[in-house]
């Protein structure tokens, strides 16, 4: 199996970042294996996260030769975060993606995605198809764009506390709480072996905020912990949420586009995760290999060895 180099993931010894200006912003990007240009690997984070959730992966990925890449994606970290919460819609995440591989002088790479940066990595692949060589996503399978907008589904089935929707019709009161309690936020959020218990009501994010005891066990040790708390200390959380803003608008942006990737695709999901398991993606993803792990939504960070071991395998072979 594939050993994680635990003197590789300590904030101490994580890649030096650089400010990159691309797409008429500044991206946060952290580098290694650069003896291995030529073959890159690009890692697109979720929410609420950061360059730093992939700290397990990037010294395998190292040594099994891949140069690899890891931006802050914009709203995150040190990267730019415009005020205007349409410069959040998916063409210019997916341009960010593109502009990076650029300054890189590279014609495409392999691209993998966990949550939200799941979801940037499927519509750069059907957007941008030439860019990308091969196709890893966790946790999110691609969303089928659907008859009524996102919003408008997900408020009809899941009620207008649903985290989605709160984000999007009270804009600035969620942002304002987890920027109040963001150690707290952060802390109780990232957590596994989660109890199976139906939703509480209310609004997720902000009960997690808000709750002084959490549910399962900590993913982050307090060293991790700090990485990310300060980052969204200094960011604040309204450029992360500005991604869920553009909903509707994304699904305007992609009315027209085909949604078929050829790709070689490898989706892996965490058996233990809220987000259901995708029975329609062969339609998307002909070359489709499904994988799943038995944790829940945080796969990187909860089986970093079994997922290590799976993502050489499978790249190797594909």
């Amino acid at each position: 199996m594939s050993q994680v180099n635990q003197s590789s993931i300590s904030p101490i010894n994580f890649p030096k970042p650089q400010l990159i200006p691309i797409n008429g912003i500044e991206l946060e990007v952290f580098e290694a294996g650069t003896e291995n240009a030529g073959n890159p690997i690009v890692l697109c984070h979720g929410f609420p996260e950061h360059a730093y959730s992939w700290r397990f992966q990037i010294p395998a990925l190292v040594n099994a030769g891949f140069h690899v890449i890891v931006p802050n994606q914009r709203g995150y970290g040190n990267s730019s975060r415009p005020e205007n919460v349409e410069a959040y819609d998916i063409i210019k995440l997916c341009e960010d993606m593109v502009s990076l591989l650029d300054y890189f002088q590279y014609d495409n790479a392999v691209f993998m995605g966990h949550d939200w940066g799941a979801n940037v990595v499927w519509n750069l692949a059907l957007l941008h198809p030439k860019r990308v060589s091969k196709v890893i996503n966790l946790a999110l399978p691609y969303q089928e764009r659907g008859r009524k907008p996102w919003l408008e589904m997900m408020e009809e089935f899941f009620g207008e506390d649903f985290y989605f929707v709160h984000f999007n019709r009270k804009p600035g009161v969620a942002d304002a709480i987890l920027e109040a309690n963001t150690a707290q936020f952060i802390s109780n959020l990232f957590r596994k072996n989660l109890p199976p218990a139906p939703p509480a009501p209310g609004m997720l994010m902000i009960q997690l905020a808000e709750a002084e005891m959490a549910a399962g066990d900590p993913i982050l040790n307090e060293e991790e912990l700090e990485v990310f708390v300060s980052a969204f200390q200094k960011s604040g959380f309204s450029g992360a949420i500005n991604w869920y803003r553009n909903l509707d608008r994304n699904w305007h942006l992609m009315a027209d586009v085909e949604a078929r990737i050829e790709h070689p695709t490898l989706m892996v999901y965490g058996d233990r995760d809220i987000i259901p398991k995708s029975e329609s993606l062969p339609n998307f993803a002909p070359n489709l290999e499904v994988l799943s792990l038995d944790c829940g939504h945080w796969i990187p960070q909860e089986k970093p060895e079994e997922l290590n071991e799976a993502l050489i395998k499978w790249l190797a072979k594909s």
